[in-house]
């Protein structure tokens, strides 16, 4: 990526380190960006979810969506784009948690955040799936607050989180609609 598009991401995170910064939010947010470290913290909510009866079906459609996000980004995306990390391309990048090993684009934290966070706004009662969301915005901004991804990456974490969620609550939908006896 290079040009004006390249320039404003740069721009943003500089911005973000330049001014939204501090010693007392620095482990705050380096504490929100461990919860997305490996998925862990979204594949253990799945996993409780499998337990009770009525939220069985959410734990599975969770795990469904977070593994579509996993196999889009990681073995898709990040080899295809092989996007260098923006510590490794602008030297006043200041990094603030040790080097992540695979490529930027698209932020995995996000992906798997929304992946699963958007399932949970749709499948749990009485808007329980709110917190999840507001985490997985909150994963996604650590991603640019500890100067590891570009705001461009992290969209597209979002949008192939949103794009995974969306393929299998839209397929669980349709097979519900057939097992109904629906005709479309």
């Amino acid at each position: 990526m290079t040009g004006w598009f390249q320039d404003m991401d740069i721009s943003i995170l500089l911005w973000i380190q330049e001014n939204l910064r501090s010693e007392m939010w620095t482990p705050f947010w380096k504490a929100i960006t461990f919860l997305g470290n490996g998925g862990w913290f979204w594949i253990a909510t799945s996993v409780l979810l499998l337990l009770p009866r009525q939220t069985r079906m959410t734990g599975v459609l969770s795990l469904l969506s977070l593994g579509l996000g996993a196999i889009i980004t990681n073995l898709w995306l990040k080899p295809m784009v092989a996007r260098p990390r923006p510590y490794e391309t602008w030297t006043d990048m200041v990094l603030l948690i040790s080097r992540p090993s695979d490529f930027s684009f698209p932020s995995g934290h996000t992906c798997a955040a929304f992946a699963c966070a958007l399932i949970l706004l749709w499948m749990l009662p009485r808007g329980q799936g709110i917190p999840f969301v507001i985490l997985a915005a909150l994963i996604g901004f650590s991603r640019l607050y500890l100067g590891v991804h570009y705001p461009s990456d992290v969209l597209g974490g979002f949008l192939v989180g949103t794009f995974s969620s969306l393929t299998v609550y839209g397929w669980y939908r349709l097979v519900m609609h057939f097992m109904h006896g629906g005709l479309m």
